[in-house]
């Protein structure tokens, strides 16, 4: 059926992408970094992360409309760095889109298990793949309104949540022991800080995958920046008041190593019988889906444009009669529910499977900013004359505060997650070990000038 994507998609439904594939984050995952930062670090871990993500996002958008491709970071690292830089580039979205979606699978089994006490998480995770590799087989169109639906709904349900809980807050419940589990801020306090790193960073980790839907953007020099811009406005907004709502209304250490903080914290307020919390559990789903399903749209993209350039093999880039790459949408499924079923048989520094799958998601996604902001400085140099319809503000500094705050958390996170960190490097070394055999694979490749420099 070709390998050429269809546009149909407007400015909401690119805003439902970006908002979308980071919601989940909101409602779980973060709150691991309490666990070892306390609320006081993670609030300030927290923030350093929004600024780097604020100022990555601003950047970023100057990438995704020059180069509307759906590779997005693997895209703008070749056409700056050559094959190689494309390869680290790719490589690294991949790792961080194949892995986030075990993690979501399993908040969804979680959250389900909440109302059904006897259903198996897994089962419910393996579930929720079938369904949602599914719908996004059937057309970018539906799988894209969908998005856009729950998406809504989830940023709803977190404003609910943080109204119904309000009353119950007190700002000394969120302050006690919030450094590292001590009312003292001290060395621990600051090793804290950096060690919750990947937890921050999970609250808007993915935002940068609705480029990976720029090729089905309606014109996307105007579309993506109105996007990316909300978007991300929307998501600090959101991240800060669940993040101190739920902290203020009891013990916040409870909420620190568990799958469902929000449904628990409200809870504490309004009582485990309340018509308000089976609200959230159920509606709260949506938040996961929403991150579920778009990280889904995310990998399968990914998979597909390596496919196409002859970095991956050529069959993940086959396009169904609906215009989607459905070989590269089981691809990544298949992967993902191997992650969930090998839950317990490896340890991994001590985490479950869920901090385990963010840890790694995250190594992926930081590697990838860095090549995304470095790609930005090259291409500038480079290709001063390529056509930019929204311009990187403040540059450079904007962009170089991206690229700085980056490299602290991959220094911290490869300091702190030295097992994960290995095993990240093990992938990537498959993937180079891949790349230096199969170069007669590039060589017959479609020709794609975005890739390469040539006329856009």
């Amino acid at each position: 059926m070709g390998t050429t994507l269809k546009a149909s998609l407007g400015t909401p439904h690119l805003w439902g992408i970006a908002v979308g594939l980071v919601i989940s984050g909101e409602y779980f995952g973060w709150s691991y970094g309490w666990g070892v930062a306390g609320t006081l670090g993670f609030l300030i871990t927290a923030l350093l992360v929004a600024t780097m993500y604020t100022c990555f996002i601003f950047s970023f958008t100057e990438l995704t409309t020059a180069i509307p491709h759906a590779g997005g970071p693997f895209a703008y690292s070749r056409r700056a760095f050559g094959e190689r830089g494309g390869l680290i580039a790719g490589l690294a979205t991949l790792i961080e889109f194949v892995f986030a979606p075990p993690a979501i699978a399993m908040a969804i089994g979680a959250y389900l298990n909440v109302q059904f006490p006897g259903l198996d998480p897994k089962l419910a995770a393996v579930g929720a793949y079938i369904i949602f590799m599914g719908l996004n087989i059937v057309g970018v169109s539906i799988a894209a309104t969908f998005e856009l639906v729950v998406t809504i709904l989830a940023v709803v349900e977190l404003l609910v949540f943080m109204g119904v809980v309000a009353p119950g807050f007190s700002f000394s419940n969120f302050v006690l022991n919030g450094w590292a589990g001590s009312n003292e801020f001290s060395l621990g306090a600051i090793s804290g800080i950096f060690a919750a790193i990947p937890f921050a960073i999970w609250f808007f980790l993915a935002i940068e995958g609705a480029a990976m839907a720029a090729e089905e953007a309606k014109d996307p020099q105007r579309t993506i920046p109105k996007a990316y811009i909300s978007g991300i406005l929307t998501l600090v907004l959101l991240a800060l008041g669940v993040m101190i709502f739920a902290g203020g209304v009891g013990d916040w250490t409870v909420l620190s190593n568990i799958n469902d903080p929000l449904p628990q914290a409200m809870k504490t307020v309004v009582g485990e019988n309340s018509g308000w919390l089976h609200m959230l559990v159920w509606i709260g789903l949506f938040g996961l889906v929403a991150s579920f399903h778009g990280i889904i749209l995310g990998y399968s993209r990914q998979f597909f444009a390596l496919a196409r350039a002859g970095y991956l093999p050529a069959g993940l880039a086959k396009l169904n009669r609906f215009h989607t790459p459905h070989r590269a949408i089981i691809a990544g499924g298949l992967i993902g529910i191997a992650a969930i079923y090998s839950d317990g048989l490896i340890n991994l520094q001590g985490m479950s499977l869920t901090a385990a799958m963010i840890t790694m998601s995250v190594f992926g996604a930081i590697v990838m900013y860095i090549m995304s902001m470095l790609s930005l400085f090259r291409l500038r140099q480079t290709e001063p004359n390529l056509p930019r319809s929204f311009m990187a503000p403040g540059y450079p500094v904007i962009p170089a505060i991206a690229l700085a705050l980056a490299l602290v958390c991959l220094v911290a996170m490869a300091w702190f997650n030295t097992t994960i960190g290995l095993i990240f490097l093990g992938f990537m070394a498959a993937g180079f070990v891949w790349f230096q055999f199969t170069a007669h694979h590039r060589e017959a490749a479609a020709g794609d000038t975005l890739l390469t420099g040539g006329a856009a």
